[in-house]
């Protein structure tokens, strides 16, 4: 059975297309099935995963308004993951279903046929709520929130947990908090430690054992176009990133 994860944070920065696409490697090396979904018109998970989001090929904005079919789009990238590739097009999907009835539930229904199909579906959401990101949540069986142990990482999570909210009493009961992800983690900053504590006190167990480190080869993999796993396996980005999906997967 397919379980679909959207991974977001309305606060930009805080590692959450370095987590979708390499979540997605791990996942594939631990031997599952996956599709990325990226909702975002910067398509940064696009690129993150080896594919020139400028090509001259169909997109995720075609899907969501119905010009093509999934099997049409989808594609298979150097980490083993397929890949539902985005660009500047999906801001003009968004105007577009601004007016459309039932707007929401577009990828909803576009994934529709794919239950089964993949293990996993990572959909990345854009740093913001708008209607992309509100069409991730709809799909999704679980979100996953990556975010930074800061003040303001904090205040941005109480805003998105209304939103999460907002969803389940409305278009998707069945969404859940998959888990909470701490990403550039430094342990020697003490706020980041303080941070931390209230985060495990709060949500308890769906915060993920799992820490993600600041680490320069995770940070420097996207510009070449690959997950850690492909660029350095052996740095401490990729490592964490597999003891995530190892976690997952127990979960």
């Amino acid at each position: 059975m397919t379980e679909t994860l959207a991974i977001t944070n309305q606060k930009g920065g805080v590692g959450k297309t370095t987590t979708c696409v390499n979540l997605a490697a791990s996942l594939a090396r631990l031997g599952r099935s996956v599709l990325v979904v990226d909702m975002d018109p910067q398509g940064n998970a696009t690129t993150g995963s080896g594919e020139d989001k400028h090509a001259d090929v169909r997109t995720t904005c075609d899907v969501l308004l119905g010009d093509a079919p999934l099997d049409d789009v989808v594609q298979r990238v150097e980490a083993g993951f397929d890949l539902l590739p985005a660009n500047g097009d999906l801001t003009v999907a968004e105007v577009r279903l601004m007016e459309e009835e039932g707007r929401e539930y577009r990828l909803q229904q576009a994934l529709a046929d794919a239950r089964g199909r993949w293990d996993y579906v990572l959909v990345d959401c854009p740093p913001s709520l708008n209607l992309l990101t509100v069409n991730g949540l709809v799909a999704a069986d679980g979100v996953v929130i990556p975010m930074q142990c800061e003040y303001y990482a904090l205040e941005g999570l109480t805003a998105l947990m209304r939103t999460i909210e907002s969803i389940q009493r409305g278009p998707n009961p069945r969404l859940r908090i998959a888990g909470l992800l701490r990403t550039m983690f430094d342990a020697r900053n003490r706020l980041a430690g303080d941070v931390s504590e209230q985060l495990t006190g709060y949500f308890g167990d769906r915060v993920y054992n799992t820490v993600i480190p600041r680490n320069i080869r995770l940070a420097e993999a996207p510009s070449f176009g690959q997950p850690a796993l492909l660029y350095d396996a052996s740095s401490r980005g990729a490592v964490a990133y597999l003891a995530l999906a190892g976690e997952l997967l127990r979960r």
